[in-house]
């Protein structure tokens, strides 16, 4: 941060406020540096059930320091390395000597950089207004009453309508802040599907203790997400300083997940072992399905029946019982990345999907992935074509030396042709007032190389793999006319 005085209400500095309105996650550092925690305090980590106190402080470089020296960024990693065991959220974990936590220090600055007078600008006003809804959203979490919504709902609080890296990394530093997660992860399943805003979770031991009494009587169909999470946590980090730089929170899922495509958490009609060979073919054929998971509760997967299975069985034996159809299926989790469950598609044909309860909600088929890499690769495609019929255009209508002036004027790319240049050279080239008349096209420069400027983003975000939600879908109309177009002025 680089102004301490936080409310003093003097006017809101980018810097001071970057944390609430730029998205990033607060640190300690930011409640040492704004005056909100004093370098020195002393913190405890209070294990609830079995009573051990694990004793830290703050460092003046907002680090917490453990009784054996080691420090850490990350109030979770600290909890971690102090107990031995995770994972924890750290800023519910520790202390203050008066029993104030954390994170009450940290929703305290957080209302004092959002009470600061507005620069007036929507960007800040739609942040103090976001920052309302998360504080609401986390006080109804807290009252075991959490807000559920749709993933495109919960885009619309920061103004977006997609999950590029940078929208999704500033929800989840934002929702962290005022410690919430959702559940399922909202980079995980489809844009309509429903997610829940969550509270920080409670300490991983004592739940664990708790469960151990209760043995074999505790129902597993009722874990969800976040309690399996906090039960069968893996050990906390062993570093012995703060080599690693931590975050208090997982990064959101990049790249396309199981969850995301769209048959994946939409239901899945089932039948149970004890069923009849008549059952399955009826429900198989009503619903055009070429296979039925067999379940005996929603988490209970026995296998499945196949057309190919239930005539082998009946081949080999007119009277087998239905049992003899049934044939091993495979689940995988929402959250699993698509690419690496490909081996298991192929092998089976389908998986069943488990959702954040681990339920069997949905069923994915080879043409269901195959359909989503075809929608990927599209907009690469023409993307590349694109980028042909530019260079085309530029090259058979303009001259190298004046090209190589304009995109390499002090000569440090050593451009010597017009392979070498790249989609920001087009444009630099197309915006010249001077190379545009030389191509004599009956065409009005200011839309046609802001529409370059609109496929540039496009490109950029399909290139660094960030088009979760098909941004490129939308963009083929434009991709095709621009080629077109091109096509047709060119010659």
């Amino acid at each position: 941060m680089t102004d301490s005085t936080v409310g003093d209400g003097a006017e809101e500095s980018p810097g001071r406020a970057s944390y609430l309105f730029e998205g990033r996650r607060v640190r300690v550092s930011d409640l040492v540096d704004a005056g909100v925690l004093a370098a020195g305090t002393q913190l405890t980590f209070r294990r609830k059930r079995s009573g051990e106190a694990h004793p830290a402080r703050v460092t003046a470089d907002g680090r917490i320091e453990l009784s054996d020296g080691r420090r850490f960024k990350s109030p979770s990693t600290a909890a971690a390395a102090a107990s031995g065991r995770g994972p924890f959220d750290g800023w519910t974990a520790w202390a203050l000597d008066d029993g104030t936590l954390l994170d009450v220090l940290r929703q305290r600055l957080l209302d004092t950089v959002a009470e600061q007078p507005s620069s007036g600008g929507s960007s800040t006003d739609g942040s103090a207004s976001r920052h309302a809804r998360l504080k609401d959203a986390r006080k109804q979490a807290d009252a075991d009453a959490p807000i559920t919504l749709t993933v495109r709902d919960l885009l619309d609080w920061w103004g977006a309508s997609r999950r590029g890296y940078l929208v999704s990394g500033q929800v989840s530093a934002e929702l962290a802040n005022h410690g919430l997660s959702t559940v399922p992860d909202f980079a995980a399943v489809g844009l309509d599907d429903r997610v829940a805003l969550i509270g920080p979770s409670v300490d991983t031991e004592d739940e664990q203790e708790a469960t151990a009494e209760q043995g074999a009587a505790t129902e597993p169909e009722e874990a969800t997400e976040p309690e399996r999470a906090r039960m069968t946590g893996a050990p906390g980090p062993t570093t012995t300083s703060d080599e690693a730089e931590e975050e208090d929170e997982d990064e959101p899922i990049q790249g396309q997940t199981v969850g995301n495509l769209p048959s994946a958490l939409r239901g899945v009609e089932s039948i149970a072992s004890s069923a009849s060979f008549e059952e399955a073919f009826t429900k198989m054929r009503l619903n055009g399905y070429s296979q039925l998971p067999v379940l005996n509760g929603p988490r209970n997967l026995q296998g499945a029946v196949t057309w190919e299975s239930i005539a082998l069985a009946r081949h080999t034996d007119a009277k087998a019982p239905f049992s003899r159809a049934i044939v091993k299926a495979h689940a995988v989790s929402y959250s699993d990345h698509l690419i690496d469950v490909l081996t298991h598609l192929e092998q089976f044909g389908f998986l069943l999907v488990k959702d954040q309860t681990n339920r069997i909600a949905g069923i994915i088929t080879i043409a269901d992935v195959a359909a989503e890499y075809g929608a990927t690769a599209r907009p690469f495609l023409l993307i590349g074509d694109l980028d042909r019929q530019l260079r085309r255009v530029i090259s058979e209508g303009l001259d190298l030396a004046e090209v190589i002036a304009l995109c390499d004027p002090d000569g440090r790319r050593k451009l010597t042709s017009f392979d070498q240049l790249s989609y920001g050279d087009y444009q630099q080239v197309l915006s010249n007032q001077k190379q545009w008349d030389r191509l004599g096209w009956p065409l009005d420069r200011k839309p046609f190389t802001d529409r370059l400027n609109e496929l540039r983003e496009v490109r950029n975000e399909l290139m660094h793999f960030n088009d979760k939600d098909k941004a490129g879908d939308a963009a083929v109309p434009m991709l095709r006319n621009m080629i077109e177009l091109l096509r047709e002025c060119g010659g």
